[in-house]
């Protein structure tokens, strides 16, 4: 195992720049371009060298002058043209990384089970698509060619000043031992830290969304809310790890800081000694100083860069755990199905194997064009059958079959295309009513999304928002209500026109006006696809063509209307209860 972590923690660079979508080869010229801007950046310093030799020996003339002066400004365009050149094509590389790690990371999710997905917080999801793979930008658009660069500037000047006077190059290096030593006892006890600010960063992120989402209760019942010291502690504890982690590096880094880049320490002393014994001249000695003081940018930036370059390996090794998550499989060679028949046959289902099974052994038939109904008390796993149908999970045992092929056996796009999926907990995203509706078939024209509203009984409410279809629905569509978000998935149904329907207490918000409407536009809209529809108000159902009713895992009854009130208690007991409360509502509403 420590094997194919050391593996995978080599070739992690790699592995980041397969996500360039092609383009990663472009970083090698980046690094190019970027070495020549700072070789063409010394230049500058040969020709004041040539000038200042020159003054010092009294025959400077204006003709040199100008020769040297207009050589020094071309590579200094050469070193500011090229430096764009490279910040230019590293910035592409960059944001091709980027938008290709959240598509990957997107496109993961989308193939994993909802279990998987739930085992990670919204705070840890968004941490990692927005703010860890945005914090991988900076380090590759400007550690990995400019690094390259002031890497290979160093040798440059180390040779130049070899070339001037040996014991002045050895003198510049006096310090970088030193600065060596503090740097590794840096990141050393960084490195012990960097998995937990990871992990507290993570925590933080988690509880901040959590508060934001869950801003209207805390507003109802205070700061005394259990969210709101979740929220206030993890930003504490957050702010305390950080304090403890730089202060136990502070003292090591600073030292590091300070002498890494300490090349004049030993070049300014032993030149001004040089120049004393008339071993060197004093045009030799300010251009080793020139020389010295190049050094000391690439030196500081080097430790700078090589802390942004260990964030990245971070960020991508984390990222790759979660590209690791497990996915749906898929088939190699993928089986269409007949027809829309759907059959259960002795499904079993765990969410978790400590909380035991969910589902015990479910049988079930359902023809083509049919029409099912699942009814039964809370937690009886209604739910878990139509999700598994959808394959959000898969079965733990036993199979799903729609057409006599095992939806194991589809592709997840394929059977996303042929079943339409609609709950009571409808989500819109932050887009237009019209592209929200869209969604379901997005080649549609203006004219069917329109169409699909009416049929909805959205369509009288969607005129009357401030910009009609080109209204934006809002964050999670919070704009609109309960009601009024749920008949625009309905519509976003309608539109997908998939063989396949289901609904799970579809109309639960409806308000009673419309109700009767857009129960008769499902009917109409769904005759001839194969219907399972999951509800409490019994009254939406009784016509259904089977009722199954789920207890606590189990198939307790099936069958018609009529005959599950002569043969099955339980159904018998919720038919009376839905009566009751009906006739209840309605005594409450006349004597209001």
């Amino acid at each position: 195992m420590n094997e194919e972590v050391t593996q995978e923690e080599k070739k992690w660079f790699g592995t980041l720049l397969s996500y360039a979508k092609g383009s990663g080869g472009r970083l090698g010229t980046s690094v190019v371009f970027s070495m020549i801007s700072l070789i063409a950046g010394l230049i500058p310093y040969y020709c004041v060298y040539r000038i200042l030799e020159r003054y010092i020996a009294g025959n400077l003339d204006k003709a040199y002058v100008l020769n040297f002066s207009i050589a020094a400004v071309c590579f200094y365009l050469l070193k500011v043209v090229c430096f764009g050149i490279s910040t230019g094509i590293s910035h592409y590389v960059a944001f091709n990384v980027l938008e290709g790690l959240r598509c990957k990371v997107a496109d993961v999710f989308l193939k994993a089970p909802l279990g998987e997905v739930y085992a990670h917080s919204i705070g840890e999801i968004k941490g990692v698509i927005v703010d860890k793979i945005e914090d991988i930008e900076p380090p590759l658009a400007h550690v990995v060619p400019e690094g390259a660069g002031h890497i290979l500037l160093p040798i440059v000047c180390f040779i130049a000043l070899v070339m001037v006077d040996i014991r002045v190059a050895l003198a510049a290096l006096l310090a970088l031992p030193l600065g060596l030593v503090f740097m590794a006892l840096t990141f050393k006890l960084s490195g012990k830290n960097m998995t937990k600010y990871q992990e507290a960063n993570a925590r933080m992120s988690s509880m901040i969304v959590e508060y934001v989402e869950g801003i209207e209760v805390i507003k109802a019942f205070g700061k005394a809310g259990v969210s709101y010291e979740k929220f206030a502690g993890a930003i504490k504890n957050y702010r305390d790890f950080v304090i403890e982690w730089l202060e136990s590096t502070w003292v090591t880094m600073k030292l590091a800081f300070a002498f890494m880049p300490a090349t004049l320490l030993g070049v300014v002393p032993v030149s001004v000694l040089l120049v004393g014994k008339g071993s060197m001249t004093v045009s030799e000695m300010a251009l080793s100083v020139m020389l010295a003081m190049s050094m000391v940018i690439s030196m500081a930036k080097i430790e700078i860069f090589s802390n942004g370059l260990r964030q990245m390996q971070y960020t991508v090794l984390e990222i790759q755990k979660l590209l690791k998550i497990n996915s749906l499989g898929e088939p190699e060679k993928e089986v269409l199905p007949k027809n829309y028949s759907i059959e259960l046959k002795d499904v079993h289902f765990t969410y978790d194997e400590s909380e035991g099974e969910v589902l015990h052994g479910i049988d079930l038939n359902m023809e083509e064009g049919s029409f099912t109904a699942l009814v039964g008390p809370s937690g009886g796993g209604k739910s878990t059958v139509a999700k598994l149908i959808a394959r959000f999970w898969d079965v733990s045992s036993g199979s799903i079959r729609i057409g006599g092929v095992d939806i194991k056996d589809l592709k997840v796009t394929s059977l996303a295309d042929i079943v339409s999926f609609v709950t009571q907990d409808n989500f819109l995203f932050s887009r237009s009513i019209m592209e929200n509706i869209r969604l379901g078939k997005p080649d549609a024209t203006d004219e069917e999304v329109i169409q699909a509203a009416k049929d909805a009984c959205a369509d009288e409410f969607i005129r009357k928002l401030p910009d009609g279809y080109d209204t934006s629905a809002g964050e999670a569509g919070k704009r609109l209500s309960g009601g009024e978000r749920q008949r625009i998935a309905i519509a976003r149904m309608m539109l997908k026109n998939a063989p396949i329907v289901i609904l799970d207490e579809a109309t639960a918000f409806t308000d009673p006006e419309n109700e009767t409407k857009l129960q008769e536009s499902i009917a109409n809209l769904t005759r001839g696809k194969t219907l399972l529809v999951i509800a409490h108000r019994l009254s939406t159902i009784k016509n259904a063509d089977r009722i199954v009713v789920l207890n606590d895992g189990r198939i307790a009854a099936q069958g018609k209307q009529e005959e599950l009130m002569e043969s099955s208690p339980l159904y018998n007991r919720m038919w009376q209860a839905h009566i009751g409360a009906r006739n209840w509502a309605a005594g409450n509403v006349k004597e209001a």
